[in-house]
């Protein structure tokens, strides 16, 4: 498999990033691969806001991975800055590739380039294969975590 690269996702990138975010049970039922027009209106304001770091992984000018970081000042703990890390995705077939560690460590380091103190992410439940993924990345499961659909 030949190099990667990590780099800010593109508009033209958004196809690609979309079909990854469909390709699972969960993504399927909330995606819509077929209108691109809002997601193409999200990709505008995460580019227009410094602390969102939409980025993808390509391969032989292939789209292949996707993680969004976001960093968010705070007051708690100090006055720390802590990102997270979100919509993480690995092409069908990289799976297993070690991408996603890749992906990861990326957005790890970019978070401590960035002065964050603390690095969270969330999972829903049902994935357990991602949970072992990030727990042998060094994560803890520490919250319980709650959503309002709006």
């Amino acid at each position: 498999m030949g190099d990667l690269e990590i780099r800010a996702a593109a508009a033209e990138d958004v196809p690609a990033i979309v079909a990854m975010l469909a390709d699972d049970a969960l993504g399927a039922q909330r995606e819509s691969p077929d209108d691109l027009a809002p997601y193409l209106a999200a990709h505008a304001r995460l580019t227009a806001d410094p602390n969102q770091h939409l980025v993808v992984a390509v391969r032989e000018d292939r789209v292949v991975g996707t993680l969004q970081l976001t960093v968010i000042p705070g007051l708690s703990r100090k006055g720390s800055t802590r990102s997270i890390i979100e919509g993480v995705r690995v092409h069908s077939d990289e799976r297993g590739s070690g991408l996603g560690t890749q992906l990861i460590n990326w957005a790890v380091d970019e978070s401590r380039r960035q002065d964050c103190r603390l690095v969270q992410l969330t999972s829903d439940v049902t994935r357990t294969d991602a949970h072992r993924f990030y727990e042998r990345l060094g994560f803890t499961a520490s919250h319980v975590g709650f959503k309002l659909q709006l």
